[in-house]
């Protein structure tokens, strides 16, 4: 059996949700840089930030509800079998 392999490691974002407890969580095909300065210019012009995710969704975050933006790099996830 063969696992398909994306040629490109996507970015996860994690939101935090001012007055709130709940964070978002988006994987999206950006590169991390673009994901924050999109975050950067959304704070500095005090407009909605406006994510893709990998499925071609889109999430619209008012700025005056974001409390925080984490981006890093996706981690591969590994299927194997150990011998014990």
């Amino acid at each position: 059996m063969t696992t398909k392999k994306s040629a490109t490691a996507n970015t996860e974002i994690r939101i935090g949700i001012a007055d709130s407890s709940q964070e978002l969580h988006i994987s999206s095909e950006l590169t991390q840089e673009k994901v924050v300065a999109a975050a950067k210019e959304s704070m500095d012009k005090g407009e909605a930030l406006l994510l893709t995710d990998v499925k071609g969704r889109q999430t619209l975050i008012p700025q005056s509800k974001i409390a925080f933006v984490e981006v890093g790099e996706s981690e591969e996830r590994k299927v194997g079998f150990a011998s014990l």
